[in-house]
């Protein structure tokens, strides 16, 4: 089993920065490889909403109010995620959660557009504990 480890939460002012880093705990196993990543939130009082995402290819989405404001890469290796977070926001405000995606199979997303809406499916990805990041006024 693919275990996720997440780290890079915490607390900050409004205009502050956190970046996540997300690392996988092997890069296959079984029919699991690691293909595309991103990171998924949960803020109270709403559904949860994809983040960003970065597929094998290198291509990249985000979610309209963070566009401009987060920036998502991978590590050469590929078994590891970063999420630069600048200029946050009290509305940023939430658990933060990292997902791997399959490249294959019934679940696969097509593009990135399809990939950040499957990232909060807990029946599609392997995901992290979550960390929590908290931006205050």
């Amino acid at each position: 089993q693919i275990h996720l480890v997440e780290s890079g939460g915490g607390s900050v002012q409004a205009g502050g920065s956190l970046t996540l880093s997300c690392a996988a705990s092997e890069f296959e196993h079984g029919t699991h490889r690691i293909h595309h990543m991103g990171w998924f939130r949960e803020i109270s009082g709403k559904e949860r909403q994809g983040v960003a995402v970065i597929m094998d290819d290198g291509t990249t989405n985000y979610l309209g109010p963070v566009k401009g404001r987060f920036i998502i890469s991978q590590a050469n290796a590929k078994n590891t995620a970063y999420l630069q977070m600048n200029s946050l926001k009290p509305e940023d405000t939430g658990m933060y959660y990292c997902v791997s995606l399959p490249g294959s199979g019934v679940w696969a997303p097509s593009d990135a557009t399809e990939a950040l809406g499957l990232l909060p499916d807990p029946k599609v990805g392997i995901w992290a504990e979550g960390t929590q990041v908290t931006v205050s006024s």
